[in-house]
């Protein structure tokens, strides 16, 4: 076998060898120290993109449970108007009834006159209730002219888009749920494995250096050769 000084062909290799697993070890131990399978685009590209389409996906869906709660709160403080409304409208159509019993004296009715004005009055005022500064009711929908009917079927309207925003908001969080899942399927890493690889890569990078060390005392034969 031809010994050189110049040239140490298996210290070069055993030094290349070395340098990967070292790569190698330090690429598990990041992966273990941040739970992800992919720390860097290089780990796994098609991986990365496919795990940040779902991440985004998933709060996307976030938004939509976040935004459906915001609007169940809203039609729930719209309903609880209503409810007072209809209370009123009740009561307006009982004075009705009540004033033109042709018993009453003068007095009477003008008692009955008094609460028809003031309920109507605050039946129109709560037409401009606002919610976080946003208006309960569009322009119409509910005003000092309501009646029972009209605002029966304004709480009915109430209660189905309520009872749709809590639907869509289980859906959401459910689908929310589930792209979570699959992203966390894609990027996190298995520890188990992982901690295999780990103890590997530890025994290679012990194992090359020594290598590295055997290879380079290869010279050392040749200085012996012209001692």
């Amino acid at each position: 076998m031809s010994l050189f000084i110049n040239t140490n062909t298996a210290a070069a290799n055993a030094a290349n060898n070395l340098a990967i697993s070292n790569l190698n070890l330090q690429n598990s131990l990041n992966k273990l120290s941040s739970g992800s399978r992919i720390v860097k685009a290089s780990d796994d590209a098609g991986g990365l993109a496919a795990s940040m389409n779902l991440t985004a996906a998933a709060n996307h869906a976030g938004s939509n449970v976040s935004s459906d709660a915001n609007k169940v709160s809203f039609l729930q403080a719209k309903d609880g108007v209503l409810k007072v409304a209809g209370d009123i409208a009740t009561r307006l159509d009982q004075l009705a009834k009540l004033s033109a019993d042709t018993t009453l004296s003068t007095a009477d009715k003008a008692g009955y006159g008094l609460e028809t004005t003031t309920l109507t009055a605050e039946l129109g005022n709560l037409a401009t209730v606002t919610y976080n500064g946003a208006s309960l009711f569009t322009a119409g929908e509910l005003s000092s002219s309501s009646t029972i009917s009209s605002i029966s079927t304004a709480r009915a309207a109430t209660g189905a888009a309520e009872s749709a925003a809590q639907f869509d908001s289980q859906a959401q969080s459910v689908t929310q749920t589930n792209l979570q899942a699959a992203a966390g399927q894609i990027s996190n890493v298995d520890v188990a494995s992982e901690a295999t690889n780990l103890a590997k890569y530890n025994v290679m990078v012990q194992y090359g250096a020594a290598m590295l060390a055997q290879a380079n005392q290869t010279t050392q034969i040749a200085l012996k050769l012209i001692q």
